[in-house]
């Protein structure tokens, strides 16, 4: 499919427009699964809830700060709104609330604030 893989290479672009805001921010493409947290309200298929959360997506952190990271989704999300965020390999597992948003066409650039500190999560050299 010659347009996804258009809009994936895009992706890095996109965000990085987005992460011209976050001075801290670093790019890192790290592949994440993306749920609702279970604070929220939103309406999700109840097969697809996993401890309380309804799964979204799989995304790629393409930048990440020591208390924010930076994606894109093709699912609506809006200011305030509480995700959490595992990395498919299990070491980061953590609940943040968006904190900006940019709309393209049929995806959504978002930045989101770790609820608690994530010590290590990302280091810089």
């Amino acid at each position: 499919m010659p347009n996804q893989a258009t809009a994936r290479a895009l992706a890095p672009d996109i965000v990085g427009r987005l992460a011209r805001f976050f001075p801290e921010a670093t790019p890192v493409r790290i592949p994440v699964k993306l749920s609702r947290s279970n604070d929220n309200n939103g309406n999700g298929d109840p097969a697809s809830r996993e401890n309380g959360n309804v799964f979204l997506q799989d995304t790629i952190i393409e930048f990440g700060t020591p208390r924010e990271v930076l994606f894109v989704v093709d699912r609506p999300l809006e200011f305030a709104d509480r995700v959490l965020v595992e990395s498919t390999d299990g070491w980061l597992r953590a609940e943040a609330s968006v904190v900006a948003v940019q709309y393209h066409p049929e995806r959504t650039v978002v930045a989101v604030r770790f609820l608690k500190p994530v010590p290590n999560w990302i280091v810089k050299s």
